[in-house]
């Protein structure tokens, strides 16, 4: 149970190859560990951090758009080659 939820994959490689069979499964839970926390300090300082106003102008003048378009053009696919079920 918490070797699956703190990594996923739990105790195994995530990728199977020859090579990962070789490696002890403690190791690749100790590498998993240190990965994860390693990769969320980087993205939280990588990232700048928005203010709420920021935010929401941000969702209203790009994600909004970018949203509608995105349906606009799955939908025009989907009729187009007739795809719907």
């Amino acid at each position: 149970g918490p070797c699956t939820s703190l990594s996923p994959g739990g105790w195994p490689p995530i990728l199977d190859l020859p090579i990962s069979k070789k490696i002890p499964g403690s190791i690749w839970f100790s590498i998993k560990v240190i990965l994860f926390p390693f990769l969320y300090i980087w993205v939280r300082a990588a990232f700048p951090r928005y203010r709420y106003d920021q935010l929401m102008g941000l969702g209203r003048k790009v994600f909004l758009p970018l949203s509608l378009a995105r349906v606009v053009v799955v939908s025009g696919v989907l009729v187009t080659f007739q795809w719907l079920p």
